[in-house]
């Protein structure tokens, strides 16, 4: 080998090793401890004893880039009548430039206000229907530009833990999917689905100027309904009409969703169960929502205070089916920040609610006629690193 072909080989060499050399795995692992405080209206020995404290998650978060290659996931841990171990979201993605990514794995659902579509620590009654901050497994793309914003996405089915032929979904989940639940209390599961082959397309647009912005969106879901007795395969669909206002430290959020469920069921019909904390319960298979959410921000320096965010979340579900009664729920509430501290502190009012209620297998679905509004008193104290 001549001197030049030498030189040539060493200065490859060369540039090869520093360009490896330069490019170092970057892993982040964080997350957060949580509490909760709560007092209910509907639990007389509750009242009695003023509430109750306790724990209420344990997460942890990890972040991950090489070559590229991206990941994120989180991993939670309530107690087991909570659901216990669960990942709420992990998946492996791509950023091709600075707008547009791909994720493969258990990724949110691009539908609706992410990530998002409320203030409080309740969340909003989408989030209760399966509707806001679902993650399930899939591949999604996203493209973030200064005035459009869009994502599609193929999502197998919702998170798989048991991979048999005739498997039911495990309850055991952060949101809320489709699942099987025991109606009548004889031990054999009734309105046995699983979610399967989902198509989600959403879209933004942003206008505004420095100290106001707009964001007015659509999204829209597709998907089949497996039917786990019959092995046949139904379908069911959403659209949301969305839109979010930022000014300075106000911010407000408001959203219009439609969605219906094609069970095909005639012992049971206009029913059919959606599950997540280890608990299933019924909801109405075909529903408009309507939520509305508010929040001003105010800076503080009362150490170690540095911020209170007041909100108000309203949520409205219209059920379709003649002699079902509609779900109302409200939140009123603050979130504190104190460092990594984060407080929120809420009053949640319900009509007809799971959580804000005494009923609750029923109450998303039939409910209860002449029901009384509900209250919980919630305080969730939260360290997050």
């Amino acid at each position: 080998m001549n001197f030049t072909k030498k030189s040539l080989v060493l200065v490859a060499f060369s540039f090869v090793t520093v360009m490896f050399s330069q490019e170092k795995p970057e892993v982040k692992i964080g997350g957060a401890l949580r509490f909760n405080y709560n007092l209910s209206s509907w639990k007389d020995g509750q009242k009695k004893r003023g509430g109750d404290f306790g724990f209420d998650v344990f997460r942890i978060n990890a972040k991950a880039k090489y070559k590229g290659i991206k990941l994120n996931a989180e991993y939670r841990f309530y107690s087991q009548s909570f659901g216990g171990g669960m990942l709420k979201q992990g998946w492996i993605g791509y950023d091709f430039n600075e707008k547009d990514n791909i994720q493969l794995g258990l990724t949110q659902v691009p539908f609706g206000i992410t990530q998002y579509n409320s203030h409080s620590w309740f969340f909003g009654i989408n989030y209760y229907l399966g509707l806001e901050d679902d993650h399930d497994m899939g591949l999604k793309f996203t493209h973030k530009g200064e005035k459009w914003e869009y994502a599609f996405a193929f999502l197998k089915n919702a998170e798989e833990l048991n991979f048999g032929s005739n498997s039911d979904v495990s309850d055991s989940r952060y949101s809320y999917d489709v699942a099987s639940i025991d109606i009548d209390g004889d031990g054999t599961l009734d309105l046995r689905y699983k979610e399967t082959n989902q198509l989600n397309g959403k879209v933004n647009y942003h206008f505004g100027n420095k100290n106001t912005q707009h964001k007015i969106g659509f999204s829209a879901q597709y998907g089949g309904l497996y039917n786990l007795d019959t092995e046949d395969t139904s379908s069911h669909h959403a659209f949301a009409l969305h839109y979010q206002l930022n000014v300075k430290n106000f911010d407000a959020k408001a959203q219009v969703s439609k969605y219906k469920y094609n069970t095909k069921n005639t012992t049971y019909k206009d029913l059919i169960a959606l599950t997540a904390y280890g608990a299933p319960y019924l909801t109405a298979t075909e529903a408009t929502t309507y939520t509305l959410g508010a929040a001003y921000t105010f800076p503080v320096k009362w150490k170690p205070i540095s911020s209170i965010q007041v909100y108000n979340d309203f949520g409205y579900m219209g059920k379709t089916a003649e002699n079902f009664e509609d779900s109302i729920m409200n939140v009123f509430g603050f979130l504190v920040t104190a460092g990594n501290v984060y407080t929120y502190i809420d009053f949640a009012a319900g009509k007809d609610h799971p959580w804000l209620g005494p009923v609750w297998t029923n109450a998303l679905a039939n409910g209860t006629p002449n029901a009384n509004w509900d209250m919980r008193f919630n305080i969730n104290i939260g360290y997050y690193f």
